[in-house]
């Protein structure tokens, strides 16, 4: 390389050096000096919300598109369970037509839009995996823990529907005597299967365990209301009451009043198989 080469090279890396720390030296005195507004009153700016609107859209069409349709999307009897899916667990947040979604809908940022259109801007599989799977960093939660899978694609189903639906016909698709309460994972039946630890490692999050507890390779902000589950595979007992089984982490993760009425641990209304997974994860925890 000629000298001057050399020289235009040593200028443009010292350049992208001094712009990298810059970069970092801005980050740090945003963060840590405060300067970010995080009140959920203050919106995004347009070209970050676009931005994040773009990559969201692009990440759903190519995650969904292995996701195979069932048949009869259009059965009467799915639409109707998924009406009362949609009123049980959907409205409270995006509405419907002619009822307004609920305060803390209104004001959550990004603002949860009404589903109204949704079946003509997604297609049946990606719905699907968007209830599924929900949207990090927006407030829509995955519900693949707290909804069959027969419910999700029931709520796919009254999607397809509801764009054709006026106030009068949605109040009577919702009626609870034409739509049928929507059942969590827990009061259904089924074979169980295997217990699935990384399955396990994310059903901890769904059901909010690291709101109290900090957990080994499961994010948070370190709380102190319940004790760390670190080291769980090597503890005799499970909170001192119960020798340290699968059976037993099973039984004190959904009926923990039954084992100590005392305890501040709520019921977080954990089907048996999320529990046996559950216990898988916690049990790798040396």
């Amino acid at each position: 390389m000629r000298p001057a080469d050399m020289g235009t090279a040593k200028i443009v890396l010292f350049t992208l050096l001094t712009l990298a720390v810059a970069v970092l030296a801005g980050a740090f005195a945003v963060v840590w000096g405060g300067l970010y507004d995080t009140a959920a009153t203050q919106q995004h700016f347009q070209p970050v919300y676009s931005m994040i609107e773009r990559a969201m859209r692009q990440s759903v069409r190519l995650r969904a598109r292995a996701v195979e349709v069932p048949p009869m999307l259009d059965a009467p009897q799915l639409i109707a369970r998924g009406a009362g899916c949609f009123r049980d667990r959907c409205v409270v947040c995006h509405g419907a037509p002619g009822v307004a979604q609920s305060p803390f809908g209104q004001s959550m940022q990004p603002l949860p839009g009404p589903l109204m259109d949704a079946a003509h801007r997604w297609k049946p599989r990606e719905l699907y995996w968007l209830t599924r799977n929900g949207i990090r960093m927006s407030g829509m939660p995955a519900w693949q823990f707290h909804l069959s899978d027969e419910d999700l694609w029931a709520v796919v189903a009254f999607l397809q529907k509801l764009p054709e639906l006026s106030p009068r016909e949605y109040a009577q698709s919702a009626d609870p005597a034409s739509a049928p309460a929507c059942k969590a994972p827990r009061s259904a039946g089924g074979p169980a299967r295997a217990a699935d630890a990384a399955r396990g490692r994310v059903a901890l999050t769904q059901y909010a365990c690291s709101a109290c507890h900090t957990i080994p390779g499961v994010a948070g902000s370190y709380p102190q209301v319940g004790p760390p589950l670190s080291g769980m595979a090597r503890r005799t007992f499970i909170a001192g009451r119960l020798p340290n089984t699968p059976d037993n982490l099973v039984r004190w993760i959904t009926r923990t009043h039954e084992v100590d009425p005392r305890s501040a641990m709520p019921d977080m209304g954990v089907s048996e198989q999320d529990a046996r997974d559950i216990a898988a994860y916690l049990a790798t925890l040396d």
